[in-house]
């Protein structure tokens, strides 16, 4: 069992910065993959980025590359998301999720365990 919490939500204005974290409980946190989603009113959940265990292989979404970073600390037990440039339509609730071995890092099916979210909201 993975217990994860997200922190680091608000509001922010067009071309503002916010850095997500994710600290995770109840495992080994060097064990596994991780992973942001995110899901705005109305839409599905998306994948934004995922890292693997040892931050040597970091994926993001299109609508994200070159403005969003995710980073991990295992000593911390936390991943971040360094969200910069924001954009309305980065607007949405973000989660964090820990993947299941061998899942695919953008498939939302292949996470096992979800936080409740943090939200996000960027004003023009």
């Amino acid at each position: 069992q993975v217990q994860l919490v997200e922190s680091g939500g608000g509001s922010v204005q067009v071309g503002g910065s916010l850095r997500l974290s994710c600290e995770a409980s109840g495992r080994t946190f060097n064990s596994f993959g991780l992973g942001w989603f995110r899901q705005a009113p109305g839409k599905e959940r998306e994948f934004v980025s995922a890292i693997n265990w040892n931050a040597g292989m970091i994926y993001y979404a299109d609508s994200v590359k070159g403005r969003f970073t995710i980073s991990r600390d295992n000593a911390k037990n936390t991943v971040y998301l360094q969200m910069n440039s924001l954009k309305p339509e980065d607007t949405a609730v973000y989660y964090c999720a820990t993947r299941r071995v061998g899942g695919s890092y953008s498939r939302s099916s292949d996470y096992a365990y979800w936080g409740r979210g943090t939200q996000v909201t960027v004003s023009s």
